[in-house]
């Protein structure tokens, strides 16, 4: 079905402020308010950065869809059902990266606990170097001095979203002009950002610094940070002018995913996480007892932003509500065996 789209946006058209909320009304809501700009509005737009208050030429979705509180098929048949392919290409390009890099990752073990690995090594480096430990600090507290990035990494920690170019654009600026450790800026990335997903962000990261696409980087330039941020930053001489691939000895061997376990036919006791939100589809039959388990606090081994917690909380709690869970049904912050025996001692299954 083709759209008809409206026209391209002046700067009042342009105005939309986001409230992510963490429930699956909302992020229908959202759907439905953006799906008819998924065409050719959504292709000549969706690379310019107006601002957190003018949010209209991207869907701004990942948030919902990172929880799965509503899912990447959704998105596309509701997309599909508004635009023909050829005009909503670019839209469902983007909405495929994400099940790309999930689908990579969990096939490549390896890259997770190499980060893990080079993360705890930089912060050991941290504590033993004062000059990049004042560095760092000044880079996540707008301190840099470098025009855009500054602004970028104050909305990151206030509003827990960025623009995708401004995501590239600041990771770029932190490898190759702030000569700063990848690791940490993605963990600064993943501690705040309520769509903050490890494989998106991880294999991301790795792309901008030509660890995921081998010697191929992204480099940062002030002439398309002044054009698609409408000249509202200007970082002219302050970027480096090179972007030397960073370079891994490691091998990352492909390992098959297991299959699934089948859904019990008897009795038995729910367990839902942050990771996915719509569980609920998989069952057969209702369960007997509805368990939340939240791990938001093991992204990393320094403290979550609270918007990113409070969001991933907000998911499991609609979760729990839709899968049938009483209104007193609690959740628990930690990975600790004990509850969850508990839990399955308690409904008897």
């Amino acid at each position: 079905m083709i759209s008809n789209e409206n026209r391209l946006p002046g700067l009042k058209d342009r105005q939309e402020s986001l409230a992510f909320v963490p429930t699956r009304a909302a992020g229908l809501a959202r759907l439905e308010q953006f799906v008819s700009r998924a065409g050719q509005y959504y292709s000549s737009q969706r690379n310019y950065d107006f601002g957190p208050k003018q949010r209209r030429n991207v869907s701004a979705l990942s948030p919902w869809i990172r929880h799965r509180l509503i899912t990447e098929e959704e998105v596309l048949n509701a997309t599909l059902a508004r635009h023909s392919l050829p005009s909503a290409d670019k839209f469902v390009q983007e909405v495929f990266w994400r099940s790309y890099f999930k689908g990579w990752l969990e096939q490549r073990h390896s890259i997770w606990s190499t980060y893990q690995k080079g993360l705890a090594d930089a912060l050991n480096r941290l504590e033993e170097g004062q000059a990049m430990a004042t560095n760092v600090q000044d880079a996540v507290s707008g301190r840099s001095g470098i025009d855009g990035f500054d602004k970028w990494a104050l909305e990151l920690v206030e509003k827990g979203y960025l623009h995708n170019h401004a995501r590239m654009w600041f990771a770029s600026i932190w490898i190759f002009t702030l000569r700063l450790p990848w690791e940490l800026g993605a963990d600064f990335f993943l501690r705040h950002l309520i769509d903050g997903d490890p494989a998106s962000n991880t294999l991301s990261w790795r792309w901008v610094a030509g660890l995921h696409t081998k010697e191929k980087t992204y480099q940062a330039r002030a002439s398309k940070i002044e054009k698609y941020s409408r000249k509202r930053f200007r970082p002219q001489d302050q970027l480096s002018n090179t972007a030397d691939p960073l370079v891994e000895l490691i091998e990352h061997p492909v390992r098959p995913l297991p299959l699934g376990d089948p859904m019990p036919e008897t009795d038995f006791l729910l367990m839902v996480t942050e990771e996915d939100s719509r569980a609920e589809n998989m069952l057969h039959h209702q369960p007997v007892g509805v368990l939340g388990l939240l791990a938001t606090e093991a992204r990393s081994p320094i403290g979550i932003g609270q918007i990113t917690k409070s969001f991933a909380g907000g998911a499991l709690a609609d979760t729990l509500a839709r899968a049938g869970a009483p209104s007193d049904a609690g959740t628990s912050s930690t990975i600790w065996d004990a509850p969850i025996i508990a839990a399955v001692e308690a409904a008897g299954v």
